[in-house]
């Protein structure tokens, strides 16, 4: 595929879910950078959204609003979910690879992409009781986003429907267990550092 067509295939994906995630798996006609580029953008439009959304239907705090933190917290999370996924799915026979995760997530993300910017900015001319249609919009996306995920994960990993939904809750649980480790882990790793200053504390202090 030339770049072009790489750059475009993800709107294919979200016309043709069933095609495209296919031909992803076994043609190879996924990109990795690209899916992790629209990563990018979805978490860069979800802080722009938090942050700019017009007051009537923005709940939050813009002084709070940090687009670094909250973008490399959404790198994070995809790559935990992937992680999670993956090491489900090594134990069911999926089919799929990490980089094909990685991909449908990032390529299932497009509707939502498409969707923030453009209703963040109607979202400034919105009147109190016309707020309706602004989350209307939002929710349609997610609810795509959420089709696209399912049928992605269905197709590359070549589950039925009703496996994909049972793989999915055991990704939770594995999902939920790693961060349990990684909080375990950051903690212990504090307690030594707080150990070894104490200990060159004293150590300085007898000198």
């Amino acid at each position: 595929m030339s770049k072009k067509e790489k750059m475009l295939y993800p709107f294919y994906v979200i016309s043709h879910p069933f095609d495209g995630f296919y031909e992803i798996r076994h043609r190879e006609k996924g990109s990795v950078p690209l899916a992790l580029l629209l990563v990018f953008l979805f978490g860069l439009s979800f802080s722009l959204n938090r942050r700019y959304a017009g007051f009537v239907v923005n709940l939050n705090n813009p002084l709070y609003v940090n687009a670094v933190s909250e973008v490399i917290g959404t790198f994070l999370f995809v790559l935990l979910i992937a992680a999670a996924n993956w090491s489900i799915t090594c134990l069911m026979e999926g089919e799929g690879r990490f980089r094909d995760i990685l991909t449908v997530i990032g390529y299932s993300m497009l509707p939502i992409v498409l969707t923030l910017i453009p209703i963040t900015v109607i979202s400034w001319f919105i009147a109190a009781d016309e707020e309706s249609l602004y989350y209307l919009v939002i929710y349609i996306s997610i609810i795509f986003f959420v089709i696209l995920f399912l049928i992605g994960i269905m197709i590359v990993h070549n589950f039925s429907f009703a496996k994909t939904l049972f793989t999915l809750v055991l990704t939770l649980v594995s999902l939920l267990i790693i961060i349990f480790i990684i909080l375990l882990i950051f903690s212990l790793l504090d307690q030594i550092k707080s150990f070894l200053l104490s200990v060159y504390t004293e150590i300085v202090l007898r000198v």
